[in-house]
């Protein structure tokens, strides 16, 4: 079949960088699935973006689509035709309904009974006829965070569309979106192209768009831009910090990208260097460049839109507004310094943090209190002064100059100036770490003083949350509530910390008169995040419920009790433990009426039985040691002796015995097995 190449630009006014990477996948995804469903084959699908076109480019596209043939069940044959074969108004009708004559119905058996089928055959039509409809519906699917709406019609979109550029191969595709008609007419660099580029086949319009300055594949972009960035590298003799983020927002803030390198003064190192890298990254998208080891460097990176003749006013020109930034963060700086840290802690009174939770003093005050709760609950007294330091000064730089100016630097200002007030390296350390992690496998804190105070604090926010009735629903977490216990596992298992959170839960509910309802809520959710977790770390669902069910409300036990179960799971003397609880939980199920109250050993009559008994015995002494210090590796290693004489008490003994004192006696002793079993939660998940 013969196949063509399809290219279509969507030109707008400047669509922010942060859509554009989304925008590009689903327009491929959307374009696929529209494509898939018409029946029209065709080779690769790819997917361009600047900030001013969204390009969809098809090659080997079918000239047509693909025809179609599909089968319909009908009435019963003898429904549909009468004794002498004449149709009846159910085969007729059944005709109709599928646009064929009677006459071309076919008969076929299912299971023995036959019925009526209908074969309908579909040509399929030509590809250039189906594309106007099929191209605005691609467009029209398209979702961004936020969408414009211009003119006096309903179509939506990132920002205004002003052009449409549609060919197929040297073909017009011709459709109209929102009053704008599609042609062979694309638009230059806004700076440096032409106004109007007109492209007569699709297999020119990359070379047409590069001779007006539009790069408009990303990848090629992309090459370009670093490529220049590293020659500036060596005339600096220093390295860029390659944040993939940056340089992805960079790439669709141009469409021919200029790298340049500027210059700030040296008395600027001496801020903090998360302030430097805030003004640049953050606030002016320019690349902190450091030296061969590791220190900034008073040099920046940027990246213009623009190829001026005279490249040093565009230097001079973002010199001159991070000069200004920089200078701000300077002011900050030193009058934020006047007074310590701690004297900033009224002022928290008149910020507020939550209508009914009160302000962030408020919280300060009760995450104090919280603090010292955890701090014995983990047995560290010995840090109790510096963990209360560290609570108390913790949202103290929140009424900063700076972090007024750069809330992005909350947590890193307050570890900046407490150190710059003189106050112990672990406190200043723990005002920052109370923030990790930021996100899924980033650092963790370094120290216990920042994890219980981060504990503390996500405690505090969870609790708080559920109180005014803000809970995760479906897709929707606006107060971050699954991240917000993600972090709190990944610090407990991190650094090893015993926490029973069900406990501490408990206290923060009565801190913040939490009721009992929403407060079982809230761990039954905890509960659930901590299942997702366990499973993510390669358990399977049935050994994270056990693990949670035996352990409660403690992480860190829960991952150590899987890791010591998977250890054993595979080995014989587990499998046929497994099996041996779940005959025991179905006899005792069936027959626990005629259980005796305990074992009595004078009437233990056979050997598997009372080495039964005597390993029992022995287990139970070493299960409870286990259990008590939570010490699982010795609970299996207890389990293991218990296996092969369970096993050979169901070889070689009969519980049901006809004698009922003997019945009951095995009965008992089925029982303290199953207590022992209950150690180790419902074996009975693990049954294969």
């Amino acid at each position: 079949m013969e196949t063509n190449n399809l290219i279509l630009e969507i030109g707008t006014e400047e669509i922010p960088s942060r859509f554009m990477p989304r925008a590009l996948r689903e327009l491929a995804d959307i374009a696929s699935a529209e494509f898939s469903e018409a029946r029209i084959s065709c080779g690769n699908i790819e997917t361009y973006g600047t900030p001013r076109r969204l390009v969809l480019s098809i090659k080997k596209l079918n000239s047509r689509q693909d025809d179609l043939s599909e089968e319909f069940k009908g009435p019963a044959w003898k429904s549909a035709f009468d004794g002498n074969g004449t149709p009846t108004r159910a085969a007729i009708g059944f005709a109709k309904s599928k646009n064929i004559e009677v006459e071309d119905l076919e008969k076929r058996d299912v299971n023995g009974i036959p019925y009526v089928f209908a074969v309908v055959n579909q040509k399929g039509g030509q590809t250039l006829d189906l594309l106007p409809d099929m191209l605005c519906r691609i467009v029209n699917r398209l979702v961004f965070p936020k969408n414009m709406y211009w003119k006096k019609t309903s179509v939506r979109f990132a920002r205004p569309i002003r052009w449409i550029l549609c060919l197929l191969d040297d073909k017009v595709v011709s459709f109209e979106l929102n009053g704008i008609k599609s042609g062979q007419i694309s638009r230059g660099h806004r700076f440096m192209g032409a106004p109007s580029v007109s492209v007569s086949k699709e297999s020119s319009y990359m070379e047409k768009l590069y001779d007006n300055y539009v790069i408009v594949d990303q990848k090629k972009r992309k090459e370009k831009m670093l490529s220049a960035i590293a020659i500036l590298e060596k005339e600096m003799d220093g390295t860029i910090d390659k944040d993939p983020d940056l340089i992805e927002e960079n790439l669709f803030l141009v469409e021919y990208p200029v790298p340049f390198y500027g210059k700030f003064d040296k008395k600027y190192l001496e801020l903090p260097e998360e302030v430097l890298v805030t003004t640049m990254k953050h606030h002016q998208k320019y690349f902190p460049v450091r030296d061969h080891s590791g220190k900034l460097m008073p040099y920046f990176v940027g990246v213009s839109n623009n190829r001026a003749v005279n490249m040093n006013v565009i230097v001079e020109g973002n010199q001159r507004v991070l000069r200004a930034r920089l200078e701000d963060a300077s002011f900050f700086w030193n009058e934020d310094s006047r007074e310590p840290l701690a004297s900033k802690l009224d002022r928290l009174k008149t910020v507020v943090y939550q209508e009914k939770l009160g302000s962030v003093y408020d919280k300060v005050m009760i995450t104090v209190d919280l603090v010292r709760s955890l701090t014995s609950m983990l047995g560290l007294e010995e840090h109790i002064k510096l963990i209360e330091r560290a609570a108390i000064l913790s949202k103290s730089d929140l009424v900063t100059n700076m972090v007024y100016e750069f809330p992005e630097l909350q947590g890193i200002m307050g570890r900046e100036y407490a150190l710059k007030d003189g106050e112990d390296p672990r406190v200043a350390m723990a005002i920052y770490e109370q923030y990790l992690p930021k996100s899924a496998g980033d650092e963790t804190p370094s120290d216990v003083i920042g994890a219980v105070l981060g504990l503390s604090e996500r405690v505090f926010n969870m609790v708080g949350a559920f109180k005014m009735g803000f809970r995760p629903s479906g897709s929707q977490d606006p107060y971050g509530l699954r991240r917000a216990v993600r972090c709190v596992n990944e610090i407990i298992w991190s650094l090893s910390l015993d926490v029973n959170l069900d406990e501490f839960l408990k206290e923060a509910a009565h801190s913040l008169q939490l009721e009992k309802e929403p407060m079982e809520e809230l761990i039954s959710f905890i509960r659930q995040r901590l299942l997702i977790q366990l499973k993510e770390k390669d358990f399977s669902h049935d050994l994270a419920e056990l693990a949670v069910s035996v352990t409660g409300g403690r992480p860190l036990q829960a991952l150590r009790f899987l890791e010591s179960l998977k250890a054993v799971q595979e080995e014989q003397w587990f499998i046929n433990l497994v099996t041996a609880a779940v005959r025991v939980q179905n006899i005792l199920a069936k027959n626990g009426e005629e259980r005796g109250s305990s074992v009595e050993v004078a009437k233990l009559l056979m050997p598997a039985e009372k080495d039964l008994a005597e390993a029992v015995e022995s287990c139970s002494r070493t299960v409870c040691k286990a259990v008590e210090e939570d010490n699982w590796d010795l609970l299996m290693e207890s389990l293991s002796r218990l296996s092969p004489s369970i096993t050979s008490f169901f070889d070689d003994v009969m519980v049901m015995d006809e004698d009922s004192t003997v019945r009951a006696n095995r009965l008992a002793l089925l029982g303290e097995c199953e207590d022992l079993f209950r150690e180790i939660g419902n074996l009975s998940r693990l049954k294969r």
